[in-house]
């Protein structure tokens, strides 16, 4: 009995591992599935231990199956090693936290060796805007979100993503090696069963990338979606994810305490990302994404 749970409980593992974008919403337990999929392998050694104490080697040898297809989806991600080499670039997104007091300390500690950090969750005239006025001559807030800058800033404007106020920016930052059109974005919040508001934004996101012609283009900001979220594909493609492309492992950003899924990304067009990663944020939920590109 428990070698024939073991086979089924492999094969229904593995199919939701390779065929997930192809499972229905089922009231939203399909984007959680999707947030939270690489650990999924997590079930592959509980079935490998339940088959020997099933004395099984069918068993076994099904339990292997589901780890055989996580290897294959995920494997490369730990053990990609970032490209390296110089980069022109250096930016960063975090989700400050509208109630943490120690924000400023946590924009501080992130910022210091970026040329770009995009901020969601800020209250006006907070600690977060406040620090990031001293480090960064080049600024531009809207509502709840900012883009601070070392290069001065052009075209900006605030966005509406269809939330009905704008949650959004776009900007135009002149480097050293040419001009970079930016994005910050906080898109709706997903949860369980509800997930039409920030399927709306993504959607919208898609349509304003979709529509710019910028030859370099940089998007940063919570957007509620994680990597291994369907809704990604409205995205990468047509940008990249820098932590795809250059990251050491799977750069979870959120809970901070233990991430386990990464709602927090930094999208490219036109550049090559040779670094990213994630850094601690001072009293936030949420860890910062940042990453090294070249233009």
């Amino acid at each position: 009995m428990l070698s024939r749970v073991v086979v089924i409980v492999s094969a229904v593992v593995a199919g939701a591992l390779a065929g997930h974008a192809l499972i229905p919403a089922f009231g939203g337990f399909t984007p959680v599935l999707e947030s939270v999929l690489p650990w999924v392998g997590l079930t592959v050694p509980l079935l490998l231990v339940l088959a020997a104490l099933a004395r099984s080697t069918v068993a076994a040898v099904a339990a292997l199956v589901p780890g055989l297809v996580w290897a294959a989806m995920f494997g490369s991600t730990l053990l990609a090693t970032p490209p390296g080499g110089p980069s022109d670039l250096a930016v960063g997104t975090v989700n400050v936290g509208v109630r943490n007091n120690a924000s400023g300390e946590a924009v501080r500690q992130i910022a210091k060796d970026l040329d770009l950090l995009a901020a969601q969750e800020l209250t006006v005239g907070g600690p977060a805007a406040r620090q990031l006025n001293k480090m960064f001559k080049y600024r531009y807030p809207v509502s709840t979100v900012g883009l601070w800058s070392r290069y001065p800033i052009s075209d900006a404007r605030p966005l509406d993503i269809g939330l009905g106020w704008p949650r959004a920016l776009r900007a135009v930052v002149s480097t050293p090696k040419g001009k970079v059109t930016v994005y910050v974005m906080h898109l709706a919040s997903a949860r369980p069963g509800q997930t039409t508001s920030r399927d709306a934004t993504l959607a919208r996101a898609r349509k304003l990338i979709d529509a710019d012609r910028s030859k370099r283009i940089l998007l940063l900001g919570d957007l509620n979606t994680a990597t291994t979220d369907r809704g990604m594909r409205g995205l990468t493609p047509p940008l990249v994810d820098a932590q795809r492309a250059a990251g050491d492992g799977f750069g979870f950003t959120w809970p901070s305490a233990f991430p386990i899924t990464r709602p927090d990304h930094i999208l490219f067009r036109g550049m090559t990302a040779t670094k990213a990663g994630v850094a601690p944020a001072t009293g936030s939920d949420h860890r910062a994404a940042v990453a090294s590109l070249r233009l």
